[in-house]
C-alpha cells in the first residue's frame, strides 16, 4: 500500500475511533511492546549535570559535574548535602545513599564489574577523597570504599568504560595509560589495574563510547576520531575491534554512518544480545547523522536507522523497546513529529527494537543526509516532558539513559519534568509498579466542543482530540445535558490531535442543548472539558443557514506543543527483519546546520576540562 494511502486510511480510522494504538503502557494489541509509564517518580536531585549512570542491584551510581545533592521535592539550595561529581541513590525509592567519595573533577563514565562487586569510574579527576587517582578509580559496591589495589592512570580524560570477564575497556582523549602508550583506547586487568594488550592507532579526536559483544570477542568504539589503525571505512568515527589485540574487524554500518572530526561524532554505544545501538550528532561538514541506529553483531550490518533531526545523546534497549534521549525537532521521515515554527523538541523518544517501517525520502532539503528507503523502527507513545537546563550553556535537558527491566532513568541538566521541579535525575517505571496517574492533558476551555446544526433536529459535535503522555488510545464520551450519549475511541499524541465528530440526531427544534466531552485513558484517568450550548432547529422553522457555535478557546492545552496535525505511520511490523548490508561507502556532504549553539564539543561537553597532570 502506498505510504500516503496508508496514512490516509489510518487517519480515517482515528476519526471514527477504529484502529489499534501504537505502543504505550496499555496497548490494545498483545503483540505491541509496552513502554514504561510517564509518571515521574520521586528521585534525588543534583545541582549540575549528569553524564553517566549505572544500575548495580538496587543502587544507581551517578557521575557528572555537580557539588551538591538533595532529596526529591526540595527546592534548589535547600536540604542539600555535599556530593562532588559522584553519588548514588536507591533504585526502588529514589532516596540518596550515603555513598560520598568526593571526586575532585568531572566523572564521564561508570561501569560495573560483571559480578557487580565493584564499579569503575573515569573522567577528568586527579583525586578521590584526597587520594591520588588520575582519571580512573574503582569502588566496592558493598562498602562504597575506594579500592586501593586498582589505580591505573591516564594522561587525558576518560570518557567511556565497559567491562567483560576480567577486563576493563576504556576510551577517551588520553595518549598514555600508566606510562604506556595508548592512543585514546586501552584495557586494564579488572582485579589489578595492570594495562592490557588491547589498543589501536587513533591519531586524533576522542573515543566517546564503547561496548563489548555478548561473548566478549569484540569491542565497538565510537567518537570523533577520523581513522582507526589507518582505516576510514570503517574507522571514521566508528570501528569494531578484536577484544584481545585491538585489530579492526568488519563493521559494515561504519561504511554508511560517518560522523567524525570537528563537526560530528558518535556519542553513545550500548548493546545487548540482539545488536548494538548507537547515537550521534552532526554540526556541519564531515558528519551526516543525527539519530539512533541498530546494527547486528553479525558484521555490523544495518538493522534500522531513525533519522529524527536533532542530536541524540544516549540510547538503551529494554526488552522489545529502545529508549533514547535527544533534542529531536523533526521526525517526519519516519511518521513522527513535524518541524514547527518556533521549533519544538521531543527529548524522550522511544522505538520498537524491531524494524517496522521504511524511512521516507528526506523532507527537509539537502542539508540533511537522505536515508530514504532504509528500514526504521516504529515510534512509540512515551512522551514525558523534560525541559532544558542552563548548567552547560548548551540548551539541553537529558544527556544520559540507564535502564533495567523495571526502570528507565534519565540524567542530565534539566530542572523540570512533567511541569514539576526535578533537577538532573528522574526515574520512570513499568505500569505494574508506577502510579499510572498521567492522564489526558487538555482540560477545561482547552477541551471544548464546537457545535453546529447540519440539518433539522440534529446537532453535530466536533472536538479536537485530547492527548496523554503514555497512552495513544483514549476513550471519548459525549455528554448531552450531563448524560453520556456517545462513546468512542481515538488515537492521538501531543503533536497529532485530529478532530473527531459525531452527529446527535432526533433533537427537538427550538430546544437548547448543552454538550461536553470527557476523555479517559486505559487506567481510568479522566478529564471533562468545558461545555458549549446550541439551539436545535426543526423542519418547519428552519429558514436560516446552519448555525455554528465555536467556543472561544485555544485548540491546545497550555503545555501542548503547537504543531500541525500529522498522521502517524501505520503500525506494520514485518515477520522477519533481515540485516541490511549498507551501500558502498558514503562520503558526508557539507550541510547547513539548523541548530547553532547547542551541540556538544567533539572532545568534551560542555567544555574541555583542563588536563590534570598524571599522578
Amino acid at each position: 500500500m502506498p505510504a500516503i494511502v496508508a496514512l490516509a486510511v489510518l487517519f480515517g480510522a482515528i476519526l471514527t475511533g477504529a484502529g489499534a494504538a501504537q505502543a504505550d503502557t496499555s496497548p490494545p494489541s498483545a503483540s505491541t511492546p509496552k513502554t514504561v509509564a510517564a509518571d515521574a517518580l520521586p528521585t534525588a536531585q543534583i545541582n549540575g549535570v549528569v553524564w553517566s549512570q549505572v544500575i548495580v542491584g538496587n543502587t544507581v551510581y551517578v557521575g557528572g559535574e555537580f557539588t551538591r545533592a538533595r532529596p526529591s521535592g526540595a527546592p534548589a539550595g535547600t536540604s542539600e548535602v555535599s556530593r562532588n561529581n559522584l553519588m548514588a541513590y536507591n533504585l526502588s525509592t529514589g532516596v540518596m545513599t550515603s555513598f560520598n567519595p568526593s571526586v575532585n573533577g568531572v566523572v564521564r563514565a561508570i561501569t560495573a564489574s560483571p559480578d557487580g562487586s565493584r564499579i569503575y569510574v573515569g573522567g577528568g579527576f586527579s583525586t578521590v577523597g584526597g587520594v591520588a587517582r588520575s582519571r580512573l578509580a574503582a569502588f566496592s559496591t558493598t562498602t562504597g570504599a575506594l579500592l586501593s589495589d586498582w589505580k591505573p592512570t591516564a594522561n587525558g580524560t576518560v570518557r567511556a568504560l565497559d567491562a567483560f570477564g576480567g577486563t576493563v575497556y576504556a576510551g577517551g582523549s588520553f595518549t598514555s595509560t600508566s606510562g604506556q602508550s595508548r592512543q585514546r583506547a586501552a584495557s586494564f586487568n579488572g582485579p589489578t589495574g595492570a594495562v592490557g594488550a588491547w589498543k589501536g592507532t587513533i591519531p586524533n579526536g576522542a573515543v566517546n563510547a564503547l561496548t563489548v559483544s555478548p561473548n566478549g570477542d569484540r569491542v565497538v568504539i565510537g567518537g570523533s576520531f577520523t581513522s582507526y589503525n589507518g582505516a576510514t571505512t570503517p574507522g571514521y568515527g566508528m570501528a569494531a575491534t578484536n577484544s584481545s589485540t585491538g585489530a579492526g574487524v568488519t563493521w559494515n554500518i561504519g561504511k554508511l554512518i560517518k560522523n567524525a572530526g570537528p563537526n560530528g561524532a558518535i556519542l553513545s554505544l550500548t548493546s545487548d544480545a540482539d545488536g548494538v545501538y548507537g547515537t550521534g550528532y552532526d554540526f556541519g561538514a564531515g558528519a551526516m547523522f543525527e539519530g539512533t541506529f541498530r546494527a547486528s553483531w553479525s558484521s555490523g550490518n544495518t538493522v534500522w536507522i531513525e533519522d529524527c533531526h536533532g542530536d541524540t545523546y544516549s540510547a538503551v534497549p529494554v526488552g522489545d523497546v529502545v529508549y533514547t534521549t535527544a533534542h529531536a525537532h523533526f521526525c517526519g521521515n519516519i511518521g513522527g513529529p513535524p518541524e514547527t515554527t518556533p521549533r519544538s523538541y521531543h527529548r524522550t523518544l522511544t522505538f520498537t527494537k524491531a524494524a517496522g517501517c521504511t524511512i521516507a525520502p528526506n523532507q527537509t532539503g539537502s542539508s540533511y543526509f537522505n536515508f530514504g528507503g532504509r528500514p526504521c523502527p516504529t515510534l512509540l507513545a512515551f512522551f514525558p516532558d523534560i525541559n532544558t537546563g542552563t548548567y552547560t550553556g548548551q540548551g539541553q535537558g537529558p544527556w544520559n539513559l540507564a535502564a533495567n527491566s523495571q526502570y528507565v532513568l534519565y540524567g542530565g541538566e534539566f530542572t523540570i519534568v512533567n511541569n514539576k521541579r526535578q533537577q538532573g535525575l528522574v526515574r520512570f517505571a513499568v505500569s505494574s509498579i508506577a502510579p499510572n496517574k498521567e492522564g489526558p492533558k487538555a482540560t477545561g476551555s482547552n477541551f471544548q466542543p464546537t457545535l453546529s446544526t447540519p440539518s433539522a433536529n440534529s446537532v453535530k459535535v466536533t472536538w479536537k482530540s485530547n492527548y496523554d503522555r503514555d497512552n495513544e488510545q483514549l476513550t471519548y464520551q459525549v455528554l448531552r445535558n450531563g448524560v453520556v450519549v456517545r462513546t468512542q475511541t481515538g488515537l492521538s499524541a501531543d503533536w497529532i490531535r485530529p478532530s473527531i465528530s459525531w452527529t446527535d440526531t432526533g433533537r427537538s427544534g427550538g430546544t437548547t442543548y448543552t454538550y461536553q466531552v470527557r476523555a479517559t485513558d486505559p487506567f481510568g484517568n479522566t478529564v471533562t472539558g468545558s461545555s458549549a450550548s446550541i439551539q436545535a432547529t426543526g423542519a418547519a422553522n428552519k429558514t436560516a443557514p446552519d448555525q455554528t457555535i465555536t467556543p472561544d478557546a485555544p485548540a491546545n492545552a497550555p503545555d501542548a506543543t503547537l504543531t500541525p496535525d500529522v498522521a502517524p505511520m501505520p503500525d506494520v511490523v514485518p515477520d522477519v527483519v533481515p540485516d541490511v548490508v549498507p551501500a558502498p561507502d558514503v562520503v558526508p556532504e557539507p550541510r547547513v546546520q539548523q541548530d547553532p549553539g547547542i551541540k556538544p564539543m567533539p572532545n568534551d561537553a560542555p567544555a574541555p576540562l583542563p588536563e590534570v597532570p598524571a599522578a
